[in-house]
């Protein structure tokens, strides 16, 4: 049986929980990190010494990072359609994973942090500004790359569109304004199509962090066998 620990409202194990639904595979799911904590004892660090969640066990394999994760769980369970034999199909996907990472992300986290994350009354408007400045330009970019593809992973969805579309569905939680992004718009649509993704990401976050805090607590008892 498969071991994910980490909450369902982390964008990280969300992808997790994205792809094991995708494959179809049994796993146990375990409370930690945020409210739960967990993450700082002897036991979990030797499974991921960062302290930080997503971790999977595997049988005797403990795996951290969460694109790191995705890929195994395809690679091992999933078909070729989400992670293709070829290299060089695969690795078109796997560029957007890394930009995922690279660039995607340390956009959309600290304007996270500095709208849900913070409240209302000690937010930064002038950074928040400046936040979604930078959004909205990398997000063209990714609108562009969608006029041309209906998916990251080219004519079907596949795996580089899992952590992209996870911190797609974060961006367009957050209250900010946003630029018309009509090809965005469009994959968004596609992917809420998909019953995983809106079972495992289209999830209620709030708007505070007393709400943000609310909401993780209140998914405690969506744990066990899946």
């Amino acid at each position: 049986m498969i071991t994910l620990y980490g909450r369902r409202n982390s964008g990280n194990v969300q992808k997790v929980l994205w792809t094991l639904d995708e494959i179809g595979i049994g796993y146990q799911r375990l409370n930690a990190g945020g409210s739960f904590g967990g993450t700082q004892v002897a036991d979990y660090l030797a499974l991921n010494p960062n302290g930080k969640v997503p971790t999977l066990v595997d049988g005797d394999l403990a795996l951290f990072e969460s694109n790191t994760i995705v890929r195994y769980l395809a690679a091992r369970y999933g078909n070729d359609s989400l992670w293709p034999a070829d290299p060089a199909q695969r690795a078109a996907r796997e560029k957007w994973m890394d930009w995922e990472l690279s660039t995607l992300a340390p956009v959309v986290g600290p304007a996270f942090l500095a709208t849900i994350r913070t409240a209302p009354a000690e937010r930064d408007h002038k950074l928040i500004a400046a936040r979604a400045a930078a959004l909205a330009d990398t997000f063209g970019l990714l609108d562009r790359e969608l006029a041309r593809t209906p998916y990251l992973s080219g004519a079907e969805f596949g795996l580089a569109d899992i952590p992209a579309g996870t911190l797609t569905a974060r961006y367009r939680a957050l209250p900010l304004d946003r630029p018309t992004l009509v090809h965005v718009d469009a994959w968004f649509e596609r992917l809420s199509a998909r019953p995983a993704f809106r079972r495992h990401v289209l999830i209620e976050i709030g708007s505070t962090p007393d709400e943000w805090t609310r909401l993780e607590r209140a998914e405690a008892g969506q744990t066990g066998k899946q």
